[in-house]
């Protein structure tokens, strides 16, 4: 077994590392933009008269970035090559989205807005999967460039992870459709030309079929964004969305009608895998810091390193950190080896354990660093507040542990069969 890095993703992270040094370290600092980073990022970010929606300097910023990223062929590292990426594998990303999140807060990899000099694109990979010729065309290449940007309409204010039982409907009238309903966070959506909504079209509530896709302009008549919804870490693209008989044609489904969850489901796991390696980042740089400022901080006489109250906290976070450091990387590489639902518990396992232990370190580096590390004159405040969204979104922590327990018991997974088989 040999756990070196592969040539190819050493060669990547040494040119992302000198791509960050040449072009967007100065950039971050040009023009005051470090306020983005700084103390004062949260208020320099938002713009409170308007919903606390992103302050567009903030967001001009991000779009430079990923100019300058796209252009020195970054961006699209994980993307086929249909879609001008190198087909990067998830060992790849996973080992790539560490590295960056290592680094800390910065324009090279700002994960409050999944921006990153090395684009995620989920939507993309579904459009891939699932989008007819008209569609592929209508925003293949411009949701990469930012030219169209199509946000996500599953949540609804009474269904999250029940998906299967929304309230949304979709009734067919000749050759439209009639769409009822509400979503709920709606991420992006205070610049989405579409909205990709999710309604009932048959079957009953509960089952998994009859759910669809639509591409839903978001300027139809009768869709309509209620507010945006104030969050633990600001500005907020997260909306509250009603629509009452909005009207779109047969031609905007996308997938297959009726199979619309299977459309939701596509890159969920390499999402969430993606999720749990940038966790192992933050949390080696959060124990990095505290280490550093426990070595120079001196308290009686001596560095505050020297007592066991500060080392054990860390040694305990150093230790979990290398555990699911291994287990991501393995499971990304048994990713790009087998199908993805062979490893759909262990993929489950690197999430809730790589969130849970971004969200520790970040709590021990405050505790460290005392008075400072509450301040926001230090980042791990910021860090705790976005990744602490990560232990609900994508999946909550306790339906990842849900999938693991049904894997291990054989509810679920490849062992559902001989248990079946066994309670004849």
């Amino acid at each position: 077994m040999d756990f070196t890095i592969p040539a190819d993703i050493q060669a990547k992270l040494d040119a992302l590392d000198a791509f960050i040094e040449k072009e967007i370290k100065p950039l971050e600092n040009e023009n005051d933009n470090i306020r983005f980073f700084d103390h004062r990022r949260e208020h320099a970010r938002t713009d409170w008269d308007n919903d606390g929606q992103p302050n567009a300097e903030w967001e001009e910023l991000l779009r430079e970035m990923r100019r300058r990223a796209d252009a020195a062929g970054h961006l699209r590292y994980a993307l086929p090559k249909e879609a001008g990426g190198d087909g990067g594998s998830n060992l790849g990303m996973a080992i790539i989205r560490e590295h960056l999140a290592k680094k800390g807060l910065g324009l090279h990899n700002d994960l409050q807005n999944e921006s990153s000099i090395v684009g995620n694109f989920p939507f993309v990979h579904m459009l891939m999967g699932f989008g007819n010729q008209e569609q592929k065309e209508m925003f293949l290449e411009n949701t990469i460039t930012g030219k169209a940007r199509v946000a996500f309409g599953l949540t609804e204010p009474n269904h999250g992870s029940d998906a299967t039982w929304m309230e949304t409907t979709a009734v067919r009238q000749g050759d439209d459709w009639v769409i009822n309903g509400e979503k709920m966070w709606n991420t992006g959506l205070h610049h989405a030309t579409h909205d990709m909504i999710y309604a009932r079209t048959s079957g009953k509530p509960g089952d998994a079929k009859g759910i669809t896709c639509f591409f839903v302009p978001t300027n139809s008549p009768g869709f309509k964004v209620e507010k945006f919804m104030w969050t633990f870490n600001m500005p907020t693209d997260h909306a509250h969305v009603t629509l009452r008989d909005v009207k779109v044609p047969n031609s905007a489904i996308f997938g297959e009608e009726g199979m619309g969850l299977a459309v939701a489901q596509t890159f969920l796991h390499e999402n969430r895998i993606r999720q749990a390696a940038s966790g192992v980042g933050v949390g080696q740089y959060c124990i990095n810091e505290s280490v550093e400022y426990a070595n120079n901080r001196i308290v009686f006489g001596k560095p505050i390193s020297a007592n066991q109250a500060i080392q054990w906290p860390l040694a305990e976070l150093q230790t979990e950190c290398e555990m699911v450091r291994w287990l991501v990387r393995k499971t990304a590489w048994e990713l790009d080896k087998h199908n993805h639902m062979e490893v759909s518990d262990a993929v489950s396992m690197c999430n809730y354990r790589g969130n849970r232990l971004a969200c520790n370190a970040a709590d021990q580096a405050i505790q460290t660093h005392g008075g400072m590390g509450y301040s926001r004159h230090k980042p791990f405040e910021h860090i705790y507040r976005h990744h602490r969204r990560y232990r609900i979104t994508e999946g909550s922590e306790e339906i990842q542990i849900r999938k693991v327990a049904g894997y291990l018991f054989g509810f679920q997974g490849p062992k559902k069969q001989a248990r079946l088989k066994a309670a004849e």
